[in-house]
């Protein structure tokens, strides 16, 4: 397993589906220069989705090999779909830089947490359930995503006690300043504390 640098640390953005996880890290990583890693599923695209920068979508096949060579750090099945993280992807992103981050669901969240300890600080973005739908319909997700995206929603919620930060997005630029604050506390930047 990659050892984790002193001065490095994984960003990983989790929360319902639709609460707009994903919208917030990339307005966030542009600030601080953050590369992220992207998952590998075997789920099919979204209409909106593009392979290799949403996720890298890939057969069952071909996760089923990836698994056998045990290239994946985590990886998890959720309503048959499965996910997964490579590790030689964290290790590429951690070549040039010190924050990495990724957007996970809360299963692939607690796994990366329980092997990197404190080295993981969990953003959890949320939105209320009606929000949620809204955003789906708003991208036009099938009646069945919607479907088995709120499914999950209360246990996905249940987590957010759990995480060190929370976030309610219910305006994308706000909290994206927000959680940018928050990441600013991590940044070891010897800043000299002065009173005026």
């Amino acid at each position: 397993m990659y050892q984790v640098k002193e001065k490095e640390r994984i960003f990983i953005y989790t929360g319902p589906d639709g609460s707009g996880r994903k919208t917030i890290a990339k307005m966030v990583s542009t600030v601080f220069d953050m590369e992220t890693v992207i998952s590998y599923t075997t789920r099919q695209p979204r209409h909106y989705e593009t392979d290799g920068k949403d996720y890298h979508f890939v057969s069952e096949d071909a996760f089923a090999k990836m698994e056998e060579q045990q290239e994946f750090l985590e990886s998890v099945e959720i309503d048959g779909i499965k996910y997964g993280i490579r590790e030689e992807d964290i290790i590429k992103a951690f070549e040039n830089h010190d924050f990495i981050y990724l957007t996970l669901n809360p299963e692939g969240t607690e796994k990366l947490k329980k092997m990197y300890g404190d080295k993981v600080i969990r953003l959890f973005v949320y939105a209320d359930r009606d929000t949620v739908v809204s955003r789906q319909k708003e991208r036009q997700d099938s009646e069945e995503d919607i479907r088995r995206h709120l499914s999950h929603y209360d246990d996905t919620m249940n987590y957010k006690n759990e995480c060190e930060h929370a976030f309610e997005n219910f305006d994308s630029p706000q909290v994206s300043f927000q959680v940018s604050e928050v990441i600013e506390k991590y940044l070891d930047r010897n800043l000299v504390q002065t009173d005026y």
